[in-house]
């Protein structure tokens, strides 16, 4: 029940601040369209624009983040989650979108300038509009962060970009009072080009969670140690993270045993690991695979040992494990991670095996290759 107070609270949060940033966006709009329309400044008009696309983000975010609270059905088992990251790739396509009118509309001022009349006035309400934006991207952004969501993240950035776009009009205008010389039609091109990368940019990181990235390094490792903690598990590989939408994690993970371990007690230690995982790290484990260890024959000892010595002399060996000796039938069976960084991981792999092979003729091996997907 206290997570779902807790997610509930998040969803509540990520509304109420777009609710925010719509509010002071479609003013500060207002103010802005009425001083360009009088002042004659195509870039005030730019900004203003601006403010409105801001306040489309915000109510993307709104309509994205009551969608993905909607509960999980038959169609969609693991909930809507991942419509968060559809709501932060709409944003980045608006401030892609922004950037390339306000270029397009610079380039046309270039080609054909007017003179801007600044006022006093106008250019102090520009000013306040400058700190008003610095004051709400940080907020936004910065809740985002504490939230876990994109496109809040996204929405602070761009706003952020917003207050140097009214800030560069304030630039313009000081030039052409003191020196007599328009250049904000250059100034918005210069800047339309910032908010064309920050656009792609924020595209492309949401566009590569959506293929799935590598799992996060620290959440890895600390949920192999937690899992590592219960008696008798001596290790903790093959751990997999899927990623449903923010803090909506399910994963698995082999787990290696004793040989003496009966059904009933890895029954019993599986559903306390997924208990504890799921407590302390907010993920579900939905497998958990066992590997089985020797425990009874101290020769097998000496193999194993002998077998890491060979396979480490490989430089794209990471890791293995895995490892069971059955003497009676002289099989030897273990998983062999090969590093990304191997230019043709499969060649690697049965260069391996058939060193290991030589080495002990008379087994019998069942070797996989693995990977490791928290690879540094």
């Amino acid at each position: 029940m206290g997570e779902l107070v807790n997610e509930t609270s998040r969803k509540q949060v990520i509304v109420r601040t777009s609710i925010i940033g719509i509010v002071a966006n479609v003013f500060l709009a207002a103010f802005k369209a009425a001083i360009g329309f009088m002042s004659n400044s195509i870039a005030i008009m730019l900004d203003a624009v601006n403010n409105i696309s801001d306040a489309a983000s915000s109510l993307i975010t709104i309509v994205g983040t009551k969608l993905a609270a909607k509960e999980p059905n038959k169609e969609h088992p693991f909930g809507y989650g991942r419509i968060e990251y559809m709501t932060a790739i709409s944003i980045s396509i608006l401030v892609f979108y922004a950037g390339i009118t306000s270029l397009t509309e610079s380039v046309k001022q270039i080609i054909n300038p007017e003179t801007p009349d600044y006022s006093t006035v106008s250019l102090v309400i520009v000013a306040v509009a400058v700190i008003v934006k610095i004051v709400l991207g940080q907020y936004v952004k910065r809740v985002g962060e504490q939230v876990n969501s994109d496109a809040l993240v996204n929405s602070g950035e761009d706003a952020r970009l917003d207050s140097v776009i009214s800030a560069s009009t304030l630039v313009a205008a000081g030039i052409f009072l003191t020196f007599g010389v328009a250049v904000e039609a250059w100034l918005g091109a210069i800047i339309s080009l910032v908010i064309i990368k920050a656009g792609v940019d924020m595209l492309r990181e949401t566009v590569s969670k959506i293929l799935g990235e590598r799992n996060d390094l620290e959440l890895t490792k600390s949920i192999k140690e937690t899992v590592k903690s219960f008696p008798g598990v001596r290790g903790a590989y093959d751990l997999i993270l899927n990623n449903y939408g923010p803090d909506a994690w399910h994963g698995s993970v082999h787990i290696e045993v004793p040989d003496t371990y009966g059904a009933s007690q890895i029954d019993k230690l599986s559903r306390e690991i997924i208990v504890e995982v799921k407590h302390k790290h907010n993920v579900l484990l939905t497998a958990i695979g066992v590997y089985s260890y020797n425990t009874q024959d101290e020769e097998i000892l000496k193999i194993e040992n002998k077998l890491r010595d060979i396979v480490f002399a490989n430089q794209f060996v990471r890791q293995i494990h895995g490892f069971y000796v059955v003497p009676k039938n002289k099989t030897m069976r273990f998983d062999l991670v090969i590093s990304f960084e191997a230019e043709d991981r499969n060649a690697v792999f049965r260069e391996v095996v058939d060193v290991v092979q030589k080495e002990f003729p008379d087994y019998e091996l069942q070797a996989v290759i693995d990977t490791d997907f928290a690879e540094e």
